[in-house]
């Protein structure tokens, strides 16, 4: 039977990125009122700096604000070089652009977008784990669009929000995702929410799948990588970047306990102590999502003829009961040892 296919992700519900030179974005002005009509978000290395986290870009209308070349190189604009040879002077450096996504949700006026955790443990076959927990980010500030430069209203990365005026430590800035996911269900609805879901779930592998032939598959490696997603006023999903490595700094003690259960949850997956069957669809707060094609929740091999009644083996958002499961979990691969012993 051939693998089955996800459903491919909707054009509207892909953002537009381009990976643009900088003399591209130099030049950029000459058509920003063409086809580019802003605002725009502009990363460059300088962005890279925390888990590729552009805590330092800011929303660009149309695409100003990157440094001259000159300026860059020391030139000036009297230099009497050829301007091929300055050409070839100039290194080259990518900017990724970002059409800036200009009508997210908003709750209580402010911004936020989502950090969710995929832990990979293998690209061919593709094995991939989707866990539990995760939180929103909030702004401190307001949304408007009538403020492009503020990035108090438009990131909503810690780094920059906790040197907010307004930042309060104790409280922090996030919401855990089951917190989220039970406010967005009072507000619209069960059925609605689990189509939010599942389209996030749907980015989650499709992600993975694009890379898939060009990223080294080594056994004996594993990656987490956290996702960071934006929802707009439809309710659908957009996947901002995907971070490898990502912080795992606590900004609070709710913050804090996800974390380390994250880690600890991570290290049982990957399992040194080689107790695990290599069945299982949960260990702890992570899920089996995708197992070389996706997995179903239900017991047994699934029926994936016309995926009409198929469901995800997905739970973002929903409790997350890991301590009780991993009492469960070990104590039963325990009898089993026993019993083949």
């Amino acid at each position: 039977m051939s693998r089955p296919k996800m459903t491919s992700l909707h054009p509207e519900k892909t953002q537009r990125i381009y990976k643009l030179p900088e003399l591209i974005i130099q030049q950029g002005h000459q058509i920003q009122k063409s086809k580019l009509q802003g605002p725009w978000i502009v990363k460059g290395k300088r962005a890279r700096a925390e888990s590729t986290n552009p805590v330092q870009d800011r929303p660009h209308e149309h695409t100003h604000g990157c440094p001259s070349p000159q300026a860059r190189m020391g030139g000036s604009e009297g230099d009497t070089r050829n301007s091929d040879d300055q050409k070839d002077d100039i290194p080259v450096e990518n900017y990724v652009a970002q059409r800036y996504i200009e009508n997210p949700y908003l709750i209580g006026g402010r911004k936020f977008d989502l950090r969710v955790y995929v832990l990979v443990m293998s690209y061919i076959p593709l094995r991939a784990w989707l866990y539990r927990d995760g939180f929103a980010r909030f702004s401190n500030t307001r949304f408007t669009l009538n403020s492009i430069d503020d990035q108090y209203v438009h990131l909503t990365n810690v780094a920059v929000q906790k040197t907010s005026p307004d930042y309060h430590p104790k409280k922090g800035s996030k919401w855990m995702l089951q917190r989220f996911r039970q406010y967005l269900t009072s507000k619209h609805g069960p059925q609605a929410v689990e189509t939010l879901f599942r389209d996030m779930d749907n980015i989650f592998i499709k992600s993975l799948q694009s890379v898939q032939k060009v990223i080294i598959s080594d056994k004996h490696c594993f990656e987490l990588y956290g996702y960071d997603i934006l929802i707009d006023q439809d309710l659908k999903p957009w996947l901002l970047e995907v971070n490898a490595s990502p912080s795992l700094t606590a900004s609070s003690q709710e913050d804090y306990e996800l974390k380390t259960c994250l880690l600890e949850d991570t290290l049982h997956v990957v399992d040194m102590e080689a107790r695990l069957t290599g069945r299982e669809k949960r260990v702890g707060g992570f899920d089996l999502m995708w197992n070389d094609g996706p997995v179903s929740r239900e017991e047994g091999p699934p029926d994936l003829s016309g995926m009409g009644n198929f469901v995800t083996n997905t739970h973002l958002g929903c409790v997350n009961d890991r301590k009780k499961q991993l009492r469960q979990l070990f104590c039963s691969l325990q009898v089993q040892k026993k019993a083949s012993s």
